[in-house]
């Protein structure tokens, strides 16, 4: 990431950050590196050759990956590329029936922010369940990037980077807040990588970490919204 330092701001955007780390790994996976829409367009063109239609077979048989992605045929063809907020991916790799989903954050360190929203806590528990019931533990990842950046004489550089995946994170330590449409949040930097089970294990420590989270998040609803009213109620 350090050949990214002293990036001139009239020719790059910090949005499109995500650009240069799909280089860098299109540099190692020239033909298995995918934007996001990119694949997407790939599996839905109208060409029809052997190579897609087994890349298409291959997603569509792979239901934790196709949860993910956001894969509804008619909402393609429909809007077939149209970006949107609850994209899991920014870059895929495709190789050998193996999907890494990578998802780049980046961070200004000249600021204090919150931890950016990484993924719905519902959409994950989702996503889990299907892992579970297919038995789907070893065909994909989900893993994060951060580029940490500096505004210096007008240039944006990179003072560091990080790499996490989320199947090494443990699964207790991972913040939901409630009160952003029940996002995920961390800072990548920040990811403990201590989890040192199989991923089966991963999707059931965290069905049970979110679900507790539900119930203590009902009870505190109940009490604080519902009990102080109860009386009133004939």
């Amino acid at each position: 990431m350090v050949k990214y330092a002293n990036i001139d701001l009239q020719s790059i955007q910090m949005p499109d950050i995500y650009l240069f780390v799909k280089e860098e790994i299109e540099k190692q996976f020239p033909l298995n590196t995918y934007g996001q829409k990119e694949y997407l367009f790939y599996l839905f063109t109208k060409e029809k050759n052997e190579k897609i239609l087994n890349a298409r077979k291959l997603l569509f048989a792979n239901p934790s990956v196709h949860f993910l992605l956001n894969m509804k045929v008619d909402d393609i063809e429909d809007n077939p590329f149209d970006e949107k907020q609850d994209d899991t991916a920014n870059i895929l790799v495709v190789k050998d029936g193996f999907y890494e989903i990578i998802d780049i954050k980046t961070r200004n360190l000249s600021k204090t922010a919150q931890a950016p929203n990484i993924i719905s806590s519902f959409k994950l528990a989702q996503m889990c369940a299907i892992m579970i019931d297919n038995k789907e533990f070893d065909n994909f990842s989900i893993n994060y990037f951060e580029v940490d950046w500096v505004l210096e004489n007008e240039k944006l550089v990179c003072k560091d980077a990080h790499f996490v995946s989320l199947f090494k994170s443990t699964p207790d330590n991972l913040y939901i807040n409630w009160a952003a449409a029940m996002q995920i949040q961390f800072h990548v930097c920040n990811l403990d990588q201590d989890f040192k089970g199989t991923i089966e294990q991963w999707a059931k420590e965290y069905l049970k970490h979110f679900v507790t989270q539900v119930y203590r998040r009902s009870e505190y609803k109940i009490k604080k919204f519902a009990k102080p009213f109860e009386k009133y109620i004939d």
